[in-house]
């Protein structure tokens, strides 16, 4: 029971107050007058303040509340290395088993997930929430098992928000050594066929056996491009071609240090977004028709395509008399655009574009070199029978998938994607052509064909060939065989895809990656893998995944994802670099943030959270003592708060909480009754004696 004093006055406390005051300056003016009797009057006037103020004795019994003190566990994946693992559960358990039989101290877990992100361990953001709850007053401390790589240390108390010791215990062996790659510059973004700057550096942390230099592997998209030479601090630099659009993959990789604590950070990964530049389209329309503002609108309708468009109105050999300064037209700029500028563009489009003497065929043979060296050509034919102004009949021939015959056909009939154009990223999917017949309008125009040897994806009447897609050396052509796409953009008969089925040719044609039709794609998310091969043949092959710890998983049967495509899906369940292949093709993807936080430095520690700790009174100190010594857990022992320090040799202290709750209360009067009044009466009567006298 703890005694104390309490009042319940019979009168407001500022009228007592106010008595107060009067009665001391009465007094106070008798003591000045030097008049009689002022030391009873006092004592008279006191015991009736004394009175009205009602004191009691109070008990109460209070109940003592245990400190909560928190342990912690680092599951991060720098702690599932070199034995760590061991370590921390033996240390965590033997501190929860002392702790557990320690009076007065309410023992509260901390769950702290594995924090493989781009922030890195957290585990003080861990300890905040699990001790929201609890006033300041009763924390009693926290106690870490760790490597010491923790990203989110306070730098001072004030940012701790508690007032009790930390202490971290430290997992590893001192005498541990690691090699690493850290990036020091690294675009985010890159134009297509620009060339980015990637500047890294060789570190060896703790006392490495082998400082000398060594041979450094920068690969993009799993290709060597770059081998240097480096010594551990040394940082160089190296250019590196971004080729397409998308996620370019640069690895940077160093050979491993015999004895180290891991691989894992011997690579590290910048990806490059490849963005394009505005795609520069060279669209040449021959005689004008209906279906020529199609192309143009479609090409102008797209942001990221640069269109030039020209249309030959008036051939070389047109002579009607008119005066050349009333001609509004401007000369075809053949020598440019065919000659000097011809690889400035993505995409060459032939328009019923017949030669008409316009274009010597030198001009033609520079077509086709632009092809084999990558260029991407599209033909869309007209009803031009194989003639001696036919584009057919030129240096342009050996690269054309098919050549007019000189037959037309017209008649009415509805564009059918063939079985191969259904399993083709251009052509599979397109909205209306999953029904036999297709829901979508007639056309009325086909030109035939002969010589047929690339992949028709789209077919007329009676299965004639319809659009044509080839690979022509390291470039690629495609023939549209009518000029009636048109129709569908007029919505005749309802229309068709004309947007999404042109946009597609020329996006294949410009080697966009998505619509490869042989490609094997690899991504994660969510801490699953996903495997994606596209492919024109009616099965796919195994595929061998390989993780970033160096094993493998054989995936023999992929499962039909629809047609042309097959998958499948499996755990991701380390960061880093997941690599795929069948034989023929290879992909490559990373799972979560480049260069994690949590991995660029594995050597354990002591030193991030020694300011913190020993600000708070507690330690940073190692397990282990020695390389392969014993496991040193320290004993607990709690303090008084105004212990300051709260470790010592072989031990760590925990402050005692001073908080209590009340339990139940009693009240005893002091001042009451007979005595009050006999006390007054006694004072009075001997005031009244005094007077007399």
């Amino acid at each position: 029971m703890i005694w104390s004093i309490a009042f319940a006055p019979l009168l407001p406390v500022s009228v007592l107050v106010g008595g107060g005051i009067l009665a001391l300056a009465v007094l106070a003016l008798m003591a000045f007058r030097r008049r009689p009797g002022v030391l009873l009057r006092a004592l008279a006037l006191a015991l009736l303040l004394l009175g009205a103020a009602r004191p009691q004795l109070v008990a109460e019994d209070r109940k003592a509340l245990p400190s909560v003190v928190a342990l912690v566990a680092d599951r991060s994946a720098s702690q599932s290395l070199a034995g760590r693992p061991a370590d921390t559960d033996a240390a965590y358990a033997t501190l929860k088993d002392r702790l557990s039989h320690l009076p007065g101290v309410e023992l509260r877990e901390v769950p702290a997930a594995a924090t493989d992100n781009a922030d890195g361990t957290r585990l003080f953001a861990d300890v905040a929430r699990a001790l929201s709850d609890v006033p300041a007053d009763r924390i009693g401390g926290v106690a870490i098992v760790t490597d010491g790589r923790i990203h989110d240390a306070p730098k001072d108390v004030a940012g701790l928000g508690f007032s009790a010791p930390v202490h971290v215990l430290v997992t590893g062996d001192p005498g541990e050594y690691d090699r690493r790659i850290e990036l020091t510059a690294s675009p985010k973004f890159a134009l297509v066929r620009s060339t980015q700057r990637l500047s890294f550096r060789l570190v060896d942390d703790g006392r490495s056996p082998d400082g000398g230099a060594v041979p450094v592997v920068v690969r993009r998209d799993g290709e060597t491009v770059a081998t240097v030479t480096m010594a551990p601090g040394e940082e160089r630099s190296v250019d590196i071609a971004i080729p397409h659009a998308g996620n370019n993959i640069v690895e940077v990789e160093a050979p491993p240090l015999a004895g180290e604590i891991s691989p894992l950070n011997n690579t590290e990964v910048a990806v490059i977004d490849g963005v394009r530049q505005a795609l520069r389209v060279l669209l040449v329309s021959g005689e004008p028709h209906a279906g020529e503002r199609t192309w143009r609108n479609l090409l102008k309708s797209d942001a990221s395509v640069d269109l030039v468009h020209f249309t030959i109105l008036r051939p070389p050999e047109k002579q009607d008399g008119t005066p050349i300064d009333e001609l509004s037209l401007i000369a075809f700029p053949t020598r440019e655009l065919f000659d000097e500028k011809i690889d400035d563009f993505d995409l060459i489009i032939f328009d019923r574009y017949e030669k008409r003497g316009v274009l010597p065929l030198l001009y033609f043979d520079n077509i086709a070199r632009y092809v084999a060296d990558g260029g991407a050509l599209l033909m869309a034919v007209g009803p031009d029978p194989l003639n001696a102004d036919s584009v057919y009949d030129s240096p342009l021939a050996p690269l054309l998938p098919a050549i007019p015959d000189g037959n037309i056909v017209e008649t009415p009939f509805r564009p059918a994607v063939t079985a191969l154009g259904a399993r083709h990223p251009v052509t599979a999917g397109l909205p209306g052509g999953d029904v036999d017949p297709p829901r979508w309008s007639r056309w009325f125009r086909l030109v035939e064909t002969r010589e047929n040897r690339g992949d028709t994806l789209m077919s007329g009447p009676d299965g004639k060939p319809l659009l044509v897609l080839s690979r022509e050396g390291k470039g690629r052509v495609a023939m549209l065989l009518s000029d009636e796409v048109w129709l569908w953009a007029r919505g005749f008969e309802g229309g068709g895809p004309h947007a999404e089925l042109l946009r597609n040719i020329a996006h294949w044609l410009m080697s966009e990656p998505e619509l490869e039709e042989e490609a094997l794609r690899l991504s994660g998310e969510g801490g699953r893998l996903a495997v994606e091969r596209r492919t024109l043949k009616e099965t796919a092959a195994p595929v061998t995944v390989t993780f970033p710890d160096g094993s493998e998983q054989r995936i023999a049967d992929l499962a039909p994802l629809g047609p042309g495509r097959f998958g499948a899906s499996l755990p991701a369940p380390l960061p880093g670099l997941y690599k795929a292949t069948d034989g023929t093709l290879t992909a490559l993807a990373h799972v979560g943030p480049a260069n994690p936080r949590e991995f660029r430095a594995l050597v354990s520690t002591t030193e991030p959270a020694r300011p913190i700790a020993e600000a708070t009174g507690g330690a940073a100190i190692r397990l282990r003592t020695e390389a392969g010594g014993s496991l040193d857990v320290p004993t607990v022992a709690m303090r008084r708060s105004a212990a300051g320090t709260y470790a010592g040799d072989g031990w760590i202290g925990f402050k005692a909480s001073e908080a209590y709750e009340v339990a139940g209360i009693e009240t005893v009067p002091v001042y009451l009754g007979l005595l009050a009044t006999a006390l007054l009466l006694l004072a009075v009567g001997g005031l009244w004696w005094r007077e007399s006298r």
